[in-house]
């Protein structure tokens, strides 16, 4: 007799449908094989299930099984098959209805003593349940009971959630009562924050929280320059506390990557925060982009819709940081093997932080350099060119004085707080939205984007619509071009990061100052350069 019992497999942060086909014989010598591209924890579910269905109380006569896992061309990883194996093995014995059984997407671990354990990329799995919903091939999700809230996030999915193997026997056997069943519930209330560090604690440093102000408001990619102790780590850190809200859509983003890399906390639904990342230096160029041989995110993709910080940029590998060009170009990553292909999202912000020369006190007016000049190029040249093209804002952030660093000393806190300088960025973030929102009454509705995109990424015909300059700002564009070496890659991002100042002073047009102060957040990066060739 053979069962066909569906779950799914994952493929980058989606799922596609697996078929567990169970033929349960009893002609033949007794045995268990395991077919279709399964990884090792997949193999090693004989034992567990076999183990689980003892302790169940369930007795499979001697019988010739064999497993296939469809479709056969594509490798199974991940512990969730073991629940529709033992159901498969359960519904081709006779002990559980087999109709029933195929009106279910199933994923689950078992225990040896049967009980139901969290597996990783349920919500990816949800999405596809919802899918076949749809289509009127399933009537519902069956997962362990720590996945349920993460799978109850898609909305008209019933998600049944039991403890333990003999309770989804009985449920699909029709002796379960209601009340053991966990049908998709309205998300709860996000748990209360611990309060996130303000911005007003930093003393001094006003063109350092400028640039990243600017940050935030148009998604930027920012480095910060100085000695060590000026501030460059705090201030990166409270980048996070001045960007919006995620909305749904984005929450749902961030919470499928984080279920398909195994990280969200049991019981948990949508991730609420954005995420910060901050990777030690010494991490590897697979772990900063995601990899490996069952590919999993790296860092960039958890820092999706949210900040990755880099700190100490220069001690960071070569690879590391080169593997960095095409997430901060493309918003994605594609992980390539000899078995296919996965692609990740990576849309965040990069902030970075680093010394200006290894002793840190290159240019310094209060300290002497006891670097020598071969040692600071040799600093400098760890980053690539084609890296520092990437990053919008060059900000030097020097040593604070005494005058600054003393309380009450810094000027203008009430402007340089969290709470203020969040309000610009969401002002400046709803004219962005404003700018591409479809009008149905234009003539070119149709050709803007569906979706409003951040200033950072703009490109094309959006650029050109939302960037144009008057013929004095095309005038110092051309000046700054030629006196600076600028490529075209950093023009282009001079004209966003412009788009950007007007937004923030909620200006319609891209005025000289405006690309002024946008070609001077360039200037530090082609000191740097010039210092570190001579």
């Amino acid at each position: 007799m053979i069962v066909r019992l569906l779950s799914g497999a994952l493929c980058g942060v989606d799922a596609f449908p697996v078929e567990v086909e169970v033929d349960y014989s009893r002609q033949g010598l007794p045995g268990f094989s395991l077919v279709g591209l399964p990884e090792t924890e997949v193999r090693e579910a004989r034992d567990r299930v076999f183990a689980a269905l003892r302790a169940s109380g369930f007795r499979l006569a001697p019988a010739r099984i064999t497993v296939n896992l469809a479709p056969a061309g594509q490798r199974k990883s991940g512990a969730g098959y073991d629940l529709p194996l033992a159901l498969g093995l359960l519904a081709a014995a006779g002990l559980v209805p087999q109709a029933r059984a195929e009106r279910f997407v199933f994923s689950g671990e078992l225990s040896l003593s049967g009980e139901l354990r969290p597996v990783r990329g349920v919500l990816p799995l949800a999405l596809l349940a919802r899918e076949l919903l749809t289509q009127g091939r399933v009537e519902g999700l069956m997962a362990p009971p720590a996945n349920a809230a993460e799978a109850s996030v898609v909305v008209g999915l019933p998600v049944v959630a039991l403890t333990s193997l003999a309770a989804c026997a009985a449920f699909l056997a029709g002796e379960n009562p209601p009340e053991a069943v966990a049908l998709a519930s309205p998300l709860p209330d996000a748990p209360k924050a611990a309060p996130a560090p303000d911005f007003a604690e930093v003393k001094g440093q006003e063109a350092a929280k400028r640039a990243l102000e600017i940050a935030a408001a148009g998604g930027h990619n920012v480095l910060l320059v100085g000695p060590p102790g000026s501030g460059k780590t705090m201030l990166a850190r409270r980048l996070n506390g001045i960007l919006p809200p995620l909305d749904f859509e984005e929450a749902l983003d961030v919470t499928r990557i984080y279920s398909v890399a195994g990280l969200l906390a049991p019981a948990t639904g949508l991730v609420r925060e954005r995420p910060f990342r901050a990777p030690h230096h010494t991490v590897s160029d697979v772990a900063l982009v995601g990899g490996g041989r069952s590919p999993r995110p790296g860092e960039v993709s958890l820092a999706h819709r949210g900040v990755l910080f880099l700190d100490e940029l220069p001690e960071f590998s070569r690879a590391a940081l080169e593997a960095l060009r095409q997430p901060l170009e493309d918003g994605q990553v594609t992980v390539s093997r000899a078995a296919g292909s996965v692609t990740y999202p990576a849309h965040f912000i990069l902030a970075c932080a680093m010394n200006p020369c290894p002793c840190g006190h290159h240019g310094d007016p209060a300290h002497a350099c006891s670097c020598r000049p071969e040692e600071v190029a040799r600093y400098r040249r760890r980053l690539s060119g084609p890296l520092l093209d990437r990053i919008d804002l060059h900000v030097d952030a020097p040593q604070v004085s005494y005058e600054e660093f003393r309380p009450g000393g810094s000027s203008a806190p009430e402007r340089w707080s969290s709470a203020a300088m969040r309000g610009r960025v969401l002002a400046a973030r709803g004219a962005q939205k404003a700018r591409q929102s479809p009008d149905s009454e234009s003539e070119s509705a149709a050709a803007l984007p569906a979706c409003p995109t951040l200033n950072a990424a703009l490109s094309g015909r959006e650029l050109e619509r939302c960037c144009a300059l008057d013929s004095g700002g095309h005038a110092l564009m051309g000046a700054a071009m030629d006196r600076l070496g600028l490529s075209a890659r950093a023009c282009t991002r001079i004209l966003r990061v412009a788009r950007t100042i007007a937004d923030l002073e909620g200006q319609a047009d891209i005025s000289e100052a405006h690309l002024a102060e946008a070609i001077g957040l360039r200037i530090l990066d082609r000191q740097s350069r010039s210092a570190a060739s001579r």
